[in-house]
């Protein structure tokens, strides 16, 4: 498994350990993972910068509509509540990137 494939499966995991394991730091941990895989694996293709973005926008919004499942909405809410923070962690990283890279340009051989 590469790296692009270990921290988003890391993401999700520790989403789920999330909600069953009451634990303060759960924002910051996962923050850190995909402030990690952002700076770690940097995103090329503009589109899928655009489409990291809204997807951290979007996810939470979406997950507030599985609260009307019963028994196992709540836990899917902040399942992919949790996940969209490590989204959002990896999008502030690409941001970063390409402000990075709007300042201080490659310089060409």
């Amino acid at each position: 498994m590469s790296f692009n494939q270990i921290m988003p499966a890391l993401g999700v995991l520790v989403a789920i350990i999330s909600v069953f394991v009451p634990l303060e730091w759960w924002p910051l941990i996962l923050l850190a993972i995909g402030l990690v895989h952002g700076f770690g694996a940097p995103e090329e293709d503009p589109t899928t910068i655009v489409m990291v973005i809204v997807a951290a926008v979007a996810f939470p919004t979406i997950a507030n509509s599985l609260d009307a499942i019963p028994m196992v909405g709540g836990y899917l809410n902040t399942i992919i509540d949790h996940f969209a923070i490590a989204i959002g962690g990896y999008a502030l990283a690409q941001l970063v990137w390409d402000l990075k890279n709007r300042i201080m340009p490659a310089a060409a051989d």
